[in-house]
């Protein structure tokens, strides 16, 4: 009698374990089965070439960007350039592009549901609406002009990506054969706004001066004397130029390097650690279901010298041009910004919606009372960044020329918002190796930021 309960006991214990099996299995089937489906080894949404054969994809005012001609070839926007321009958002043939719609949102363009499968008989794939538009990344991209960098522009209450262009980027009709050590297209398959660090210079000054306006009470009636070079733990930290007697709000707009050393070093290590990580800066961020890649800093263990030179954005800083994009968006949004998103929209064939925008909000990465006063330093930087180019737009900006050594040019960089309830804006543009970081950067923002806010 004991021998058949321990056996009607094993019996009760294995049936246990398949049902949760089961259940598991069910659960992951429908929650990861699209992904499974449009794995790039079958061949029913693949085609032999190893090409989506399926799907859709267009920018946010419905020009195609790709789709599958009636032969079952996969064809593209008419305009070679504004291909390249949107490489990086839509994808390459071969898939090597990770980001690109092709790869990361295949499951949605492939049509695939529960009830028949990768193979619907109610038609071939769906329409996928990315957020961005077309012309925008057209501009940046040719403002770039051939150089290496990212331009990212968004909508820090909703979340929409407008503008998102990586270079070097080539014709995906067109696709280059890349020897080694070919520098024209190091990084090529990287998307440099979402996937990459760069060191940052002096935009990084924007997340010392939170920590200060909330660390030191005294900040706004302090002054210092900036005589180009000032020794900051028996090393010296060198500016561009004598600034002479300053604020703090002068240091920010002139990007003086003593005074936020000299900040950074009062703060200390574990300040500035907290301070960056609460910015977001080293944080993931989900664009779409695509992780963006975390900034990187080191405070910890260094010397007063070197926490100086990482306060200003140097020593071993490298940021990720999405997340310094986003922070600047809680700076303008009073302290919590929109998650950026890249897809506003999926219908099948027959004009039935399969996906549903939620907007996301960050955490709150920079207090109010900080923000405003952030952003009312920041209006003041741009008199200093020839505003000018800007034209009507009421815009607070940070610029960054970030030195990189190997006798490289410094990365340019340009970051900021646009202070206007009827264009939320906010930006970053990175040069690699481009030089000054108003002069090159700003030029590229004032570019692209003209069409979006004046709507031509």
């Amino acid at each position: 009698m004991k021998k058949i309960e321990r056996r009607a006991i094993l019996c009760t214990i294995l049936a246990a374990v398949l049902l949760l099996g089961l259940g598991i299995y069910l659960y992951r089937f429908v929650r990861h089965g699209a992904s499974w489906a449009s794995f790039p080894s079958n061949r029913h949404l693949y085609n032999s070439s190893g090409q989506l054969a399926s799907g859709t994809v267009t920018d946010r005012d419905g020009d195609i960007l790709t789709q599958v001609d009636g032969s079952g070839r996969r064809t593209y926007y008419d305009s070679s350039t504004v291909r390249r321009a949107t490489l990086h958002a839509v994808g390459d043939p071969s898939g090597n592009i990770g980001t690109g719609a092709l790869t990361a949102f295949a499951d949605k363009l492939s049509g695939y549901n529960l009830i028949t499968g990768a193979y619907s008989p109610l038609g071939s794939g769906n329409t996928l609406a990315l957020t961005i538009d077309a012309h925008y990344n057209y501009v940046a991209y040719n403002a770039l002009d051939g150089r290496k960098g990212a331009v990212g522009v968004y909508n820090y209450k909703t979340g929409e990506i407008l503008c998102m262009v990586s270079n070097p980027a080539f014709d995906p009709l067109d696709p280059p054969v890349i020897e080694d050590g070919d520098e024209r297209w190091e990084g090529v398959y990287l998307n440099r706004f979402l996937s990459s660090t760069f060191t940052p210079g002096s935009v990084f000054k924007t997340v010392t001066m939170m920590a200060a306006i909330e660390q030191i009470p005294d900040l706004y009636q302090r002054t210092w004397t900036c005589t180009g070079s000032t020794d900051v733990g028996g090393q010296p930290v060198t500016c561009l130029e004598a600034h002479g007697e300053i604020d703090v709000e002068q240091a920010l707009a002139k990007s003086c390097n003593a005074v936020f050393a000299l900040l950074a070093n009062e703060l200390g290590a574990a300040t500035m650690q907290e301070y960056t990580d609460k910015s977001g800066l080293t944080s993931s961020y989900s664009v779409s279901g695509i992780s963006t890649v975390p900034s990187k800093f080191t405070f910890a263990g260094t010397s007063q010298n070197e926490l100086g030179w990482a306060g200003v954005g140097q020593h071993h800083d490298a940021i990720n041009p999405c997340s310094l994009m986003v922070f600047m968006g809680a700076v303008a949004n009073g302290g919590q910004a929109a998650v950026p998103q890249l897809v506003l929209s999926v219908n099948t064939s027959f004009g039935f919606s399969t996906y549903w925008y939620r907007e996301k909000l960050t955490d709150t990465l920079i207090e109010p009372y900080t923000a405003s006063k952030l952003a009312d330093a920041m209006s003041y930087t741009a008199e200093y960044t020839g505003k000018s180019r800007f034209g009507n737009i009421d815009i607070c900006v940070k610029s960054g020329t970030a030195e990189v050594g190997g006798g490289k040019q410094p990365n340019a960089w340009f970051t900021g918002f646009i202070r206007d309830e009827a264009h939320p804006y906010a930006f970053v543009v990175m040069v690699e190796n481009g030089g000054g970081g108003s002069a090159v950067a700003g030029s590229v923002a004032a570019q692209v930021l003209d069409p979006i806010v004046n709507g031509y």
